[in-house]
């Protein structure tokens, strides 16, 4: 094995307080691609700096190799004595290094290089920030949150430059589909320490969800031991004192080991207050359009709203998804066409770029917009400190500034008030920002389980996946001109929409193309048919859909065995990989079928 180009090993950091690190591990071989998992606020962003040489540890070893280069995507990038973009990305270039790929990299990030730095929106600068650190191809690449104001195409182009990247990189990212498709070992920081799986991101909620029923089960018996112990304390016969004594003495070590274990961080538990039932037509376009200048932002557009549906609305930064956002919800009047809202709507708003918070504000005033101790949630008076609990927030933070929480802890505040208010419509912009693993499985079952209407606009392909009826995006993904269309189901639903919809269109094309000799079919001759291949396809393929999802249900079951991987981590381990290969095999399958359908049903009309 080779030696590592970085170690951290047996970290230790605290803020005053419980240690936020103690005991903090992470080894970067050549090639390696880690994701560093964990809950917002477990250490993952300190535990990088220190990676990087920015925080200094209090204790533990830290080796670099002399001869490796480190690079370090900043959240907030220093643009103090650079003129223009391209200057600030180069200056991240080492002497040997290509220029030409700043330049590549600026434009697939929708930059120029010709803009000023001290006009740049938030979004503008994380691409910069990230142009600059990739641009020398490092040995090391650390990268902190690298999608957030990512469009889609944007965020699949930057996996494609990942995945073939000769750097070692370590991600922090909530977003589930990139993190997959990227890692191929995965790092856990929980409770200041951490632990390595060395597979992908894939495999991490199940490896994860292992650990902590085998600690549940490791703790149960201490407490057993503990209780037999006491048993013979009151009750043995009495042997030698020594031996007593030393008996004594491993009880009490016993008892301070159960009284000082910390189990893993609570999640997140809330619902949705109950609003009035709204009308059964929630929302209804009709040929709505907007133009801003000569650009076409939406061209004639129409929709049908209804209670219970669940939107996602998705497209390229610039394409207007924010502009129709406003135009459905009235609050924007389209140039023409009309927007009908339906009756007894109780809209709440999740804002994107979190402008409903006054940093000065505190925790406990905001969420009882200033009306003392109290907020009503589902008709119940409920203390703001003990509703705080469900969010993860300790009581004594009730007094502390807004302006102190992280980046997470501020979305999972303004979900915290979203959630207490009476509601029928949610519109969520971007919602999924900054939210840890486990707040997103939360928010995932509210919206799939809220009885109103939901309507978001997200780049996480994934939460897409798991929640949206249907999805709004471009005609025209790559050029966006102001016409969207809706599909039927998810983000990857309606790419293979889209793709078989592309396939249609060029084949018409072709047609179209082919020389005016040619024959046409004699009148009466049958029309254009499925081959005996599509045909066979068509007719198995559900059959073999049904054996794959029996083959992963066995192993499914298998693997609920919560000591399976203590057991027989190899065994786990094959499990896992079957799984994924068979889940591979049955979304291919999925897709080739649903093309074959689509086509079936536009042959026969």
């Amino acid at each position: 094995m080779a030696p590592p180009i970085l170690k951290l090993d047996d970290i230790f950091l605290s803020f005053g307080g419980a240690p936020l690190l103690a005991g903090a591990s992470l080894q970067i071989e050549a090639g390696d691609k880690i994701c560093l998992v964990g809950r917002n606020g477990s250490g993952k962003s300190t535990l990088l700096k220190i990676a990087a040489g920015l925080v200094e540890a209090q204790s533990g070893e830290v080796f670099r190799h002399p001869s490796s280069t480190v690079r370090y995507l900043e959240q907030a990038p220093d643009f103090a004595g650079f003129n223009t973009v391209q200057a600030y990305a180069e200056a991240g270039l080492g002497p040997g290094d290509d220029p030409y790929r700043v330049t590549y990299l600026l434009s697939h990030l929708g930059l120029t290089g010709e803009e000023d730095p001290r006009m740049l929106s938030g979004g503008e600068s994380r691409r910069a920030a990230l142009a600059r650190v990739m641009a020398p191809e490092p040995d090391i690449l650390l990268l902190d949150e690298p999608t957030n104001h990512l469009d889609l195409p944007t965020i699949e182009w930057l996996e494609g430059e990942l995945q073939k990247t000769r750097s070692a990189l370590v991600l922090i990212s909530h977003d589930r589909r990139f993190l997959e498709k990227v890692s191929t070992a995965t790092v856990w920081l929980d409770r200041g320490t951490s632990r390595r799986l060395d597979r992908g991101f894939a495999h991490f909620e199940a490896w994860r969800d292992q650990v902590l029923e085998a600690e549940e089960l490791e703790q149960h018996k201490l407490g057993k031991s503990i209780e037999r112990e006491e048993h013979w304390l009151r009750y043995g016969v009495t042997a030698r004192r020594k031996r007593n004594m030393r008996r004594l003495g491993e009880l009490q070590t016993m008892r301070s080991n159960y009284r000082g274990h910390k189990g893993p961080q609570g999640t997140v538990q809330a619902t949705v207050s109950d609003a009035q039932e709204s009308g059964k037509l929630v929302i209804e376009a009709d040929k709505i359009t907007k133009s801003f200048g000569e650009r076409a932002i939406v061209t004639p557009f129409s929709i049908r709203v209804h209670r219970g549906d669940c939107i996602g609305l998705v497209g390229p930064n610039g394409a207007g998804k924010t502009t129709l956002l406003k135009m459905l919800t009235g609050q924007l009047a389209p140039d023409s066409g009309t927007v009908k809202l339906g009756t007894n709507l109780e809209i709440a708003t999740l804002d994107q770029k979190r402008e409903d918070l006054d940093p000065e504000d505190t925790l406990a005033n905001y969420l009882t917009d200033g009306r003392g101790e109290n907020l009503l949630v589902n008709g119940e008076q409920r203390h703001v400190t003990g509703y705080m609990k469900e969010f993860l927030f300790q009581p004594e933070q009730a007094r502390t500034p807004i302006r102190n929480l992280s980046g997470g802890e501020r979305a999972r505040l303004m979900l915290a008030r979203i959630l207490s208010r009476p509601t029928n419509l949610l519109i969520l912009d971007e919602p999924t920002n900054d939210l840890d693993i486990e707040t997103l499985d939360l928010l995932q079952e509210i919206v799939a389980g809220f009885p109103g209407t939901v309507i978001l606009v997200s780049h996480d392909r994934d939460f897409l996946d798991r929640t949206v009826t249907s999805t709004i995006a471009p005609a025209l993904p790559d050029a966006p001109d102001g016409r969207w269309i809706e599909y039927a189901g998810g983000y990857s639903d309606m790419l293979v929409q889209r793709k078989g919809a592309l396939e249609e269109r060029r084949k018409a094309e072709k047609a179209a193309e082919k020389p005016k000799t040619q024959e046409a079919p004699a009148p009466g001759s049958s029309k254009v048919k499925l081959s005996f291949k599509q045909k066979f396809a068509l007719e198995n393929l559900p059959k073999e859909m049904a054996k794959a999802e029996a083959e992963i249900a066995k192993r499914e079951q298998v693997m609920a065995d919560p000591n399976l991987f203590t057991r027989d981590p190899a065994a786990f381990n094959r499990l896992a990989s079957e799984m994924e290969k068979l889940r591979a095999g049955l979304t291919k399958m999925e897709e080739e079928w649903l093309e074959l359908e689509m086509l079936r049903e536009e042959l026969e009309g």
